[in-house]
């Protein structure tokens, strides 16, 4: 066998493919054109039958390929904890992962999410979760945005806040948002207070961790799936997607596939 890998790796796939089914056949015919090249009748036959186990090698290889487009990453949350939109018995759950200064986070907001919530949310068929992922590499204002939303939880107004900074990347300033929770009717002081004093810091740290653990590295990224008691199992769903690339992928999670 170790002549046949010796020929696999070097000249296995164009002698395979110059080799056709009969050759064995044509070259038993004319036995005595080896012998004019100085190979016996014994070692080309050899020959032959090593090239016929390397075509069968290939052509398994070839069938172990695997077909189509590549499988989607998959990835399993423990949500709870986490600010959460929709019936809980919703059998469908979407997580994002958020950054409040992206442009295609905005993009996201403004132009799917309200659809989505208004046709599956709203009815009950989609639970719909919100994570951090601020890329303060380079937006700078996203990490005190994450902590934001956070503290406007304190007060009852997450959703509502994240409503204001995900149309507003532009707005994301300390002023800006103590502007905002006082449009809320939020104790403004105390929502200040607790976003620079960075007690979520730490917290929407570990949203980052969980997200690059499933190889999310940009935003907006979602993962979709079947909802669990714990949370969701489902794929990696990457980009401002619209709507009815959300459905097909709520079609697939119903089929089960």
């Amino acid at each position: 066998m170790n002549s046949i890998l010796r020929f696999a790796g070097t000249m296995a796939l164009p002698l395979a493919l110059l080799l056709p089914a009969g050759a064995q056949d044509a070259a038993k015919a004319k036995p005595e054109a080896g012998k004019e090249q100085g190979i016996t009748r014994e070692q080309a036959d050899q020959i032959l039958d090593e090239l016929r186990q390397i075509r069968q090698l290939l052509e398994r290889q070839l069938q172990q390929k695997p077909q189509g487009p590549p499988q989607p990453a998959r990835a399993q949350i423990d949500l709870n904890g986490t600010e959460m939109l929709g019936s809980r018995d919703a059998p469908i759950t979407v997580v994002e992962f958020t950054d409040y200064q992206c442009p295609f986070c905005q993009r996201f907001h403004v132009s799917v999410f309200g659809e989505m919530k208004k046709n599956f949310i709203d009815t009950g068929k989609v639970r719909f979760y919100s994570r951090d992922l601020p890329l303060d590499s380079i937006h700078p204002n996203a990490m005190r945005a994450a902590m934001s939303a956070r503290c406007a939880a304190e007060q009852g107004q997450f959703w509502k806040l994240r409503d204001i900074m995900g149309a507003n990347p532009d707005k994301l300033e300390m002023a800006d948002l103590v502007g905002d929770a006082a449009s809320l009717h939020m104790d403004a002081e105390a929502f200040k207070s607790c976003v620079e004093s960075g007690k979520y810091r730490e917290a929407v740290q570990s949203n980052v961790l969980e997200a690059l653990k499933f190889g999310i590295g940009g935003t907006p990224s979602f993962v979709v799936g079947k909802s669990t008691p714990e949370g969701v199992e489902g794929e990696v769903v990457e980009g401002a997607l619209p709507l009815s690339e959300f459905a097909k992928v709520f079609a697939r999670v119903e089929a089960g596939k």
